[in-house]
């Protein structure tokens, strides 16, 4: 028998309710979420999280990875910079 891993998620950037406070997390993804969030399109990935971020006063970019019973999507990030953004914001910046 082979196992399928299932990882569904994303990754996001952007100011928290604290003035001036840039941060980084990453959301996991439920089949639940999955299935109300309705096609799988970068809007409406987007659209999920306007409703489901309220750490976040608002979404600098983000990135989503989804893979569920063999089918996959990816929309990654729009600005080259935020893949280090949340990685910094993360696991901290390399000095």
């Amino acid at each position: 028998m082979r196992y399928q891993v299932e990882k569904s998620s994303i990754q996001v950037i952007g100011n928290i309710w604290m003035p001036n406070t840039e941060c980084g997390y990453e959301y996991p993804l439920s089949r639940y979420d999955l299935e109300n969030i309705g096609k799988w399109t970068r809007e409406n990935f987007e659209q999920w999280l306007l409703r489901h971020s309220g750490d976040f006063q608002s979404i600098t970019d983000f990135r989503v990875d989804v893979s569920v019973d063999g089918k996959d999507f990816v929309s990654d990030w729009q600005n080259e910079e935020s893949e280090y953004k949340f990685s910094d914001a993360v696991f901290g910046e390399v000095d």
